[in-house]
């Protein structure tokens, strides 16, 4: 871990008349201590991402200062990194337990999660703490999952387990990969984790939730953690905070064990065949290929022959006028269809109003891309009628059911069109794009074939 410089965010020790905000500005930057992982930090396709890193962003700018993001590989090190002073602040996903409360300061909660007991689909599911008792359960060291348990051993005095280093996130892996029997992880990281690894199951939820806030050392100089809260009632107050946590976590809607394990297998044996053209299309158009494809697989299952009961056809399920305004003679040939979609979809996003900021005015265009770009703003409307902010994503998705009630799709200009469709048919590209990235960044070598060809569906 990189620490760099010890920070001067305590005592005030070169300019005592500045308090930890005023030195925080003339620094420049606010100083961050996370953990990468697929719920706080990591490296996306446009950079840095993950809800800490854009909470943390978002306190920097709140402050007026840019920020530096420092990594740490356990809670421990994010708590040793910030009463060292090496950071003024955690930012890690943490949990607030009482024997954390002895070693940090705690920020205003933002979001409350459920430990989970989670176990591989094959073998028996535990119903309770008894049952685990046999099997290998492993708890991450120094975790509140650890505390949790550990608490509970009165109750169970046969309980056993293991502590085992590293983050949660890689016990949910040891299980799946069969190495451990059962595990505890937080319930927003178990619903990101089973799109990657789908033979994870929940057993039971530990009773009761916890909150996640960030931790700032103990100190009478509380002009950083003030600004904090200040920060967080105005976000919450914004919605700021709701369309963060929908923009990471609002597509993970119910599991679907054999989707994902079919998408998977797809993956794997359709998705080599029409790579490249995905690739060069995306090129072309200013676009990510895995976001295409994400669109294409749930438009066809990467079937360059599929037909829906409308008479749209191809592997990006072009209407006949679609495709005569795009120049294409043949829907079913595959790179012509991958061409004309990606265009499409360019075309649309681009008819987005500018106001709308990133990402929603992405899921915007792909909501278009299936009732078409005038139904959504017609939902814009409603969503404006309504109280709602027209350029969140997360307002707008609420409102797409609407569109089916006379009540509402009469006033707008386009009338009817089944919303309800579109909801899913966003979400579930939202998730197929997110397993598309983990794939291409843990196995970059998994789908790339040879040049493509016409291949028959399997």
């Amino acid at each position: 871990m990189a620490l760099g410089a010890t920070l001067a965010i305590g005592g005030g020790c070169q300019q005592p008349e500045l308090n930890t905000l005023d030195k925080v500005v003339e620094l420049g930057e606010v100083v961050v201590v996370t953990r990468p992982g697929a719920t706080t930090y990591y490296l996306g396709p446009d950079g840095e991402t993950g809800l800490e890193f854009d909470l943390a962003q978002g306190f920097a700018e709140f402050l007026g200062v840019g920020v530096r993001i420092i990594t740490a590989h356990s809670i421990d090190e994010m708590f040793d990194a910030v009463t060292q002073g090496h950071a003024h602040f955690a930012a890690g996903g943490v949990a607030i337990t009482e024997a954390r409360r002895q070693r940090a300061r705690f920020g205003p909660p933002y979001q409350d999660v459920t430990q989970q007991v989670v176990y591989r689909f094959g073998s028996d599911r535990p119903t309770g703490l008894e049952a685990l008792n046999g099997g290998r359960f492993q708890i991450a060291s120094a975790s509140a999952h650890a505390e949790r348990v550990a608490s509970m051993q009165n109750d169970y005095p046969d309980l056993a387990w293991e502590y085992a280093d590293g983050p949660a996130e890689e016990l949910l892996a040891r299980v799946w990969t069969r190495e451990a029997d059962y595990t505890v992880a937080h319930s927003h990281l178990v619903a990101v984790q089973q799109r990657y690894f789908p033979e994870l199951r929940v057993a039971f939820d530990l009773e009761g939730t916890q909150s996640l806030a960030w931790a700032f050392p103990h100190s009478k100089d509380a002009s950083l953690y003030q600004a904090a809260e200040r920060y967080f009632a105005e976000i919450k107050e914004n919605g700021q905070l709701a369309r963060l946590l929908e923009k990471h976590y609002g597509h993970l809607r119910e599991f679907d064990y054999v989707g994902t394990r079919v998408f998977m297998r797809h993956i794997e044996e359709r998705l080599p065949h029409y790579r490249a053209w995905f690739e060069e299309a995306a090129e072309a158009n200013g676009l990510d290929w895995r976001l295409l494809a994400a669109m294409a697989y749930q438009e066809s299952h990467w079937n360059p022959r599929a037909v829906s009961p409308t008479g749209v056809r191809g592997i990006m399920m072009l209407t006949q006028a679609t495709a005569r305004d795009l120049g294409l003679d043949q829907r079913t040939d595959p790179q012509q269809s991958i061409d004309g979609g990606a265009r499409y979809f360019r075309h649309l996003w681009d008819r987005m109003p500018s106001e709308i900021p990133e990402p929603d005015r992405m899921w915007m265009a792909v909501a278009a891309y299936n009732i078409g770009a005038g139904h959504v703003a017609g939902v814009r409307h409603i969503t404006t009628l309504r109280g709602g902010n027209p350029n969140s994503w997360a307002d707008v998705k609420e409102n797409l059911p609407l569109l089916q009630q006379r009540e509402w799709y009469q006033q707008t200009r386009n009338g009817y069109a089944r919303g309800n469709e579109a909801f899913v048919y966003v979400e579930n590209i939202r998730s197929y794009y997110d397993i598309l990235l983990w794939t291409m960044d843990r196995e970059p070598h998994l789908v790339r074939g040879p040049r493509p060809q016409v291949v028959a569906a399997q």
